[in-house]
């Protein structure tokens, strides 16, 4: 897109979305704010974005379930989801609702306008080298299963054979670098 974008980030950390929204500011950018999802769809329905940034851990609630709803208020809108507990299991779950691009935490403002920005995928992306750790392996497989439990801990529980307690303290722990 030429000249500056119209861009909502939704997020609950109140220090990353200011200093974001400086930068994306600095850039040229017209940007708007909400750290929490009814908020972030009063200011998209008052005028629809060009693109929004949202935070797939917001407080009690998921920036997935914003995905839908923006992409019905302005089809053409790129939606990039942010996350500091990247799985396979939520990147496929945000492109198969709409979102454009998802991108791990820590993300700069270049990197951020540089996925806003991407309208197809890349095929020439080469493969990793070494295969995921054993680690990684059963956060993914944890992220998996608990997405297809809606987010419920007690039934991804009881379908992982797992306490409880035990699967909250694995998802508390921060994922295993691929």
């Amino acid at each position: 897109m030429s000249g500056g974008w119209h861009i909502l980030l939704v997020d609950d950390d109140e220090v990353f979305v200011s200093t974001l929204a400086q930068a994306l500011r600095r850039r040229g950018h017209e940007v708007e704010t909400a750290s929490e999802p009814v908020a972030a769809l009063a200011l998209a329905r008052q005028r629809p974005p060009d693109a929004a940034v949202l935070d797939l851990k917001l407080a009690e609630t998921s920036g997935l379930g914003l995905v839908e709803p923006l992409r019905t208020l302005r089809a053409d809108m790129h939606i990039l989801l942010l996350t500091g507990y990247a799985s396979i299991a939520t990147a496929v779950e945000a492109i198969k609702l709409g979102a454009t691009h998802y991108l791990p935490k820590p993300a700069d403002a270049d990197e951020i306008l540089s996925a806003l920005g991407r309208e197809e995928g890349d095929a020439e992306i080469a493969p990793p080298d070494e295969p995921m750790s054993v680690e990684r392996l059963e956060w993914e497989h944890i992220q998996k299963v608990l997405a297809e439990h809606d987010g419920n801990i007690s039934a991804t529980a009881r379908a992982l054979k797992m306490h409880r307690r035990t699967l909250q303290r694995k998802l508390m722990k921060k994922p295993v670098k691929e």
